[in-house]
């Protein structure tokens, strides 16, 4: 059973969240709606311009919501993502990466390109992105936090999921080391490590049988919805969780 969507109590009253892949049905929009329900003003950004403007009128009537396109494996729209937000705002005391990139495909098939794309996306833009806030919350004085989106495929082994589970391990480890870089700044690093969080998206794109299998291993016999992951990124971003860095919370049953 599925439990009800929980109402906001302003966790993140006045804060300023940049979430990046915020334009689809997943965890990014996710995301952004809960953060404007918790009272923050939002950056949404995506590569898909229409998408992307779409998502923002969509919710537009929760509260502040501004819309900056953003390729991660581009180091100059990152930069202009951070300071288009801190332009907008004021500042930017959130920052949840959330772009990444899977697919199945054996390693005997597996092409450079496959690979390097994959990790180029999840894991490169992922530092990219995490590098460029860190700089934008010293130059603000210090303060700030950075929620990433790991998964549970970087502790298990899966089949055809080389790249990236590669990659998350990657994310899951540049968390704990960059949340050391930045604790002298006052700033928490944490990520997230979900299981199946179901969509749209993720329905049409994956098989029936693979979803079931993977359905099987969580514990309360169903995916996670969307909103159950964004619910934990919140809280990390949340004072609530002060005293918490370089920690890597699995949303799931599966962790090591």
């Amino acid at each position: 059973m599925i439990p009800q969507y929980p109402p906001g109590h302003d966790l993140l009253h006045g804060k300023v969240v940049v979430v990046t892949a915020a334009a689809g049905t997943g965890i990014g929009s996710a995301v952004a709606r809960r953060c404007l329900e918790e009272g923050a003003g939002v950056v949404i950004s995506d590569w898909h311009e229409r998408r992307l403007s779409e998502k923002a009128a969509e919710l537009g009537d929760l509260g502040k919501v501004h819309a900056i396109p953003c390729d991660v494996t581009q180091e100059d729209q990152v930069q202009a993502l951070i300071d288009g937000a801190a332009g907008h705002f004021g500042r930017i005391d959130v920052m949840v990466n959330n772009a990444g990139l899977g697919g199945t495909k054996s390693v005997l098939d597996m092409t450079d390109d496959d690979w390097s794309r994959v990790l180029d996306i999840t894991l490169t833009g992922t530092f990219r992105c995490t590098r460029a806030a860190l700089r934008q919350f010293v130059a603000q004085g210090g303060g700030g936090t950075i929620v990433n989106n790991a998964s549970v495929i970087g502790w298990r082994a899966q089949a055809g999921q080389a790249h990236y589970a590669a990659a998350k391990a990657g994310v899951m480890a540049l968390t704990r080391c960059s949340a050391l870089d930045a604790a002298e700044h006052g700033v928490r690093i944490n990520a997230v490590a979900p299981s199946l969080a179901m969509h749209p998206f993720l329905a049409k794109v994956t098989s029936g049988e693979l979803l079931a299998d993977l359905t099987k291993r969580e514990a309360f016999g169903r995916a996670a919805e969307p909103w159950e992951v964004a619910n934990v990124m919140v809280f990390l971003a949340s004072d609530y969780a002060s005293y918490l860095t370089g920690e890597v919370v699995s949303v799931s049953s599966q962790h090591p």
